[in-house]
């Protein structure tokens, strides 16, 4: 009997099977052989596929299971696609394996050429980083200077956020880790990424040492970011990218563009439509600029020490999937799921001062808190922004 070259093999069918009964691998082989005799012409009979060497050896895999035997086999064919195909739709007409009632299913037909070609991909990249002595490829060298920017990524504070360089004074905080690393792959090395729209205590902490520049994506979302780290954090300029643009895909080119063109904190709350002096948190208020030495209040704003408090609440809730309803004095007037916090505030019958969610805070919840006169909302993450309260992601 003639056997396949490995070399040769283009497909590997995969079959699952059970039969009622107890069977041995033998009785699977001969039902593969037997019943699919004759179903598909001389040119595509088992017997002598395997015989020419065009259908591999044949593996099953069998177990008890309690009265029933189930299995895997596993047919390896240099057929092209159509005949495979057709090999595969036969053993799937089997009804007996043995003496026992059976079934078997046609899991998938893996194109082994195609693991092959992934191997050869992998293995040609590892090979282009071994490349020794001078090329005039740019592909290689981009691909060269890539992977070492990329290895200059560190972890920061307890988070583990992703940073370059963050020895210097001033420094560039962006959202992702993508971010990140498009700008440090373009020359931007004193960088560190949030990970996401919740501010880092490390980076809550740096931002009291270091002049930070806030670099936020050109959409709605960049604006949400903006205005929850302000809320938490101590920035000195905001640079945007381009409208409709996201940092991680900027070139190099419009990535110096932007940065040129950042602004003190002080002028974008001024051009901001909401500009209404909600920007007193805990790390950020108009009184830490040279620029504007008295402090802007707000009407029932929030203290340090409020805050604190608020901070210390809104852990105990993590998890609890619950909004805990403030009075003015911050004392709870009712603890709420949050799937019914917006129902519960249109029903209140006297005005909270702060709200305190798990999760993440919906533009129907703060259209309703807004309609109460909620002065202040505490949460992880904002999926809209409001004009008339007080944001604190904690």
């Amino acid at each position: 009997m003639a056997k396949i070259s490995p070399v040769s093999i283009k497909y590997m069918i995969h079959a699952n099977f059970e039969a009622e009964g107890a069977l041995e691998k033998p009785d699977v082989i001969g039902a593969l052989f037997g019943q699919t005799e004759g179903l598909l012409g001389n040119e595509l009979e088992m017997r002598e596929l395997q015989k020419e060497g065009k259908i591999g050896r044949i593996e099953v895999e069998l177990q008890k299971d309690g009265k029933r035997t189930i299995g895997v086999i596993k047919i390896p064919t240099a057929l092209d696609q159509s005949e495979t195909t057709l090999i595969a739709a036969a053993i799937e007409t089997i009804e007996r394996i043995g003496p026992s009632d059976s079934r078997i299913e046609i899991e998938k037909i893996e194109d082994v050429r195609g693991s092959k070609r992934d191997y050869i991909v992998d293995r040609a990249k590892k090979l282009l980083t071994q490349i020794q002595g001078s090329t005039d490829s740019r592909e290689i060298s981009n691909e060269i200077k890539s992977h070492v920017k990329l290895g200059e990524v560190e972890e920061f504070g307890d988070d583990k956020v992703a940073a370059g360089d963050l020895t210097g004074n001033e420094i560039i905080l962006v959202e992702g880790r993508a971010d990140l690393v498009n700008l440090m792959k373009n020359g931007v090395r004193n960088v560190v990424a949030m990970n996401g729209t919740k501010l880092p205590q490390g980076i809550k902490e740096l931002s009291q040492e270091k002049e930070i520049t806030l670099y936020v994506d050109g959409d709605r979302g960049g604006k949400l970011i903006i205005q929850n780290v302000l809320d938490n954090a101590k920035i000195k300029y905001i640079a945007m990218a381009p409208d409709g643009k996201e940092v991680e895909e900027l070139t190099g080119k419009e990535i110096l563009m932007t940065l040129r063109k950042k602004i003190p904190v002080e002028e974008y709350l001024s051009r901001a439509p909401y500009s209404d002096n909600r920007y007193t948190g805990r790390s950020y208020s108009r009184q830490d600029s040279e620029e504007s030495p008295e402090p802007v209040k707000k009407t029932n704003s929030l203290s340090e020490k409020d805050i604190k408090f608020l901070e210390e609440l809104s852990s105990e809730n993590a998890g609890s999937g619950k909004a805990v309803i403030l009075d003015e004095n911050l004392k709870e007037m009712k603890a709420v799921s949050v799937k019914t916090l917006v129902g519960t505030l249109r029903r209140i019958q006297r005005q909270p001062r702060a709200l305190v969610i798990d999760g993440t805070v919906t533009g129907g919840m703060i259209e309703a808190a807004e309609e109460v006169g909620c002065a202040a909302i505490v949460a992880k993450n904002f999926a809209a922004s409001s004009k008339n309260i007080q944001m604190l992601s904690l």
